[in-house]
Parts: structure tokens; C-alpha cells; sequence
């Protein structure tokens, strides 16, 4: 069941069929995002992780998703645009999703099957909240959005050990 959620097709922002299996990583830290949110400048310490981890096997992932406030607005060429020019993002990016409700991506729901939020919640509280998956697709830990990528290090490094 964990490696089904490597093979959940995605597609990226440049709207090419994909998966985070595709990445091959030891690691896997996927996020919600959007690029109006009291949260965005997180996109600088996604990216540090990105910097710091990539050649180590971490796979650091950002999922567009408009569905908190209408925070990410865009499209996928304003998103990303906006993303490398304010943030200097490299990671992966994929197309904008939905991660609550009936049409939540699979590769959400499973996330939230797997790892429910605070008293078992399947839903995504707000942008930026973050799980972490080792390389054979488990879930192994979910992270609120309040909680900077910063903070993280030391989990990743457990996991890439």
C-alpha cells in the first residue's frame, strides 16, 4: 500500500504526467502551498531544505492548492514564476490541486489517510502543511503549517540516515 502512493500520477506545473516515485528519492517532503499566504515566505526555508538535502536523496515537493482563502489564485506560469523570482524555488512544482472535499488528489487523500491532523482529522487544516514520506511511500510524519521547514532537519536527517 505505502509504494501506491509513490506511483499516484501527478502532473507537474509544466503540466507533464509524473510521480513522486519518478523522483527517486530516499525522502519525500510534500507541502501545499500558495503564493498569498501569511505562510509563503516558507518557500525560502523549503528551499534551503532543497539546497541542503537534494543530493543526499531528499525530494522536496510543492502542490499549488487555492483552496485556504483563495491564497494561490494563479495559474501555473504565474505560479511558478512567481516562486523562482521571489523565493529562488527549484524544487519540483506541480499543477495546482485540490487536497480537501470530493476532489481532493489522491495522492492528498492517501497522505491524509495515512497521517490524520490534530484528534484524527482527514482534512487539511491550511496551506503549507507539510508530510514527511521515506523512499518506500509511507507516511512518517505530518507537520502543521505553522511548523517551519527549518524545523524539520532534524526528522529528515533521521530518516536519510
Amino acid at each position: 500500500m505505502a509504494d501506491q502512493l509513490l506511483q499516484i500520477p501527478c502532473t507537474t506545473i509544466d503540466n507533464r504526467e509524473s510521480s513522486l516515485g519518478e523522483l527517486d528519492g530516499k525522502a519525500y517532503l510534500v507541502v501545499n502551498t500558495a503564493s498569498k499566504c501569511g505562510f509563503t515566505p516558507q518557500y525560502k526555508g523549503l528551499e534551503a531544505l532543497w539546497v541542503e538535502y537534494q543530493a543526499k536523496g531528499l525530494r522536496v515537493v510543492g502542490f499549488p492548492c487555492n483552496q485556504f482563502g483563495g491564497q494561490e489564485p494563479g495559474e501555473s506560469g504565474e505560479i511558478s514564476e512567481f516562486c523562482e523570482l521571489n523565493y529562488g524555488v527549484s524544487f519540483p512544482l506541480f499543477k495546482k490541486i485540490e487536497v480537501n472535499g470530493d476532489k481532493a488528489h489522491p495522492l492528498f487523500v492517501q497522505l491524509k489517510s495515512e497521517a490524520p491532523g490534530l484528534l484524527g482529522s482527514k482534512r487539511i487544516k491550511w496551506n503549507f502543511t507539510k508530510f514527511l514520506v521515506n523512499g518506500q511511500g509511507k507516511v512518517v510524519k505530518r507537520y502543521a503549517p505553522t511548523t517551519k521547514p527549518e524545523d524539520l532537519r532534524a526528522d529528515i536527517d533521521a530518516l536519510l540516515a
